[in-house]
């Protein structure tokens, strides 16, 4: 996720909190780190089987847990979107601003080109008008 500097978008302690968790909840650490939690789990669990598990064969709490997870970071996840949307609406904006402005110089300097043009094709007209009158 890029960050941009922006005086536009001033962020609170828990836009800058949902950012940092979809930062993390989207890569590759996380990924690794829950998958080696789960089968930690699931390992533990399945040796204390034949003791005393704290959570037996179909893991009903391992499920709570997981399902705990997906219910609080889907809409943290969704938060920081609607974070780099707003932030993207705004960089469009600016960019269109930009284009306008150079479509204006552009044609500014299509005038101004044209009116040297002019200037040049008289001052040419002339100049052939002399050496007309010259050979006559």
């Amino acid at each position: 996720m890029q960050k941009l500097p922006s005086k536009d978008t001033v962020s609170t302690l828990g836009e800058r909190w949902a950012d940092k968790v979809a930062e993390f909840g989207g890569s590759w650490t996380f990924i690794i780190l829950f998958m080696i939690m789960v089968i930690v789990w699931i390992g533990l669990n399945s040796w204390l089987l034949f003791f005393q598990p704290f959570d037996p064969y179909p893991y009903i709490f391992l499920n709570l847990v997981l399902s705990c997870i997906a219910a609080l970071q889907a809409p943290i996840i969704m938060m920081s979107q609607n974070r780099q949307e707003a932030k993207d609406r705004i960089r469009a904006e600016k960019d269109y601003h930009i284009n306008l402005r150079a479509e204006h110089e552009i044609q500014e300097m299509k005038v101004s080109l044209q009116t040297i043009l002019n200037i040049q094709q008289d001052e040419f007209r002339k100049l052939d008008e002399a050496i007309k009158q010259l050979k006559s």
